[in-house]
């Protein structure tokens, strides 16, 4: 056997550790309207949905997050709304990344691996409410997140010229 030390996953030293560990995820919030049923649910054609996502996150702790992934979903039909939901969905996670590289782990990684989950939810929460499951569709959380750069650069420009 060689002089090498063989921790097999288990020690090491924190360079060992993984970029991104996910110590738990949870609901943080949910609500689910059908403010017109039952004349919501027997309408024969497909409500028009509008979605928005949004991404944020804190810091708990050295090294420890919690990112909070929002999906947001009205569907109407005409003027008359058919369904609301809203889904909050958190994970606490340890990041073993170097500093410059916090921001996009955390607003793109991680919510690229809660994402699933979150819209699991989403569809479940939406069939349960008596419509088909809305199937929402892989977000582009670096888009996502250039967008939200975009904006905060042009705000501080505004700012500067103020």
């Amino acid at each position: 056997m060689s002089d090498e030390n063989q921790t097999n996953g288990q020690g090491g030293d924190a360079n060992d550790a993984p970029p991104i560990t996910i110590n738990v995820q949870y609901v943080k919030d949910l609500s689910f309207e059908n403010p017109n049923a039952p004349a919501s649910l027997v309408q024969q054609e497909s409500p028009d949905v509008e979605l928005r996502v949004d991404v944020g996150a804190r810091q708990l702790g050295p090294q420890l997050f919690e990112v909070l992934l929002s999906i947001n979903a009205s569907a109407k039909h005409a003027d008359d709304v058919a369904f609301l939901v809203e889904c909050a969905y958190a994970g606490v996670v340890t990041l073993n990344v170097p500093e410059e590289h916090l921001q996009p782990v955390l607003l793109i990684e991680v919510p690229r691996l809660l994402f699933p989950f979150a819209r699991s939810i989403v569809a479940n929460a939406v069939r349960d409410g008596g419509f088909p499951p809305l199937m929402v569709q892989p977000i582009d959380f670096l888009d996502l997140f250039r967008r939200r750069m975009a904006a905060a650069q042009a705000e501080q420009e505004a700012a500067g010229t103020a």
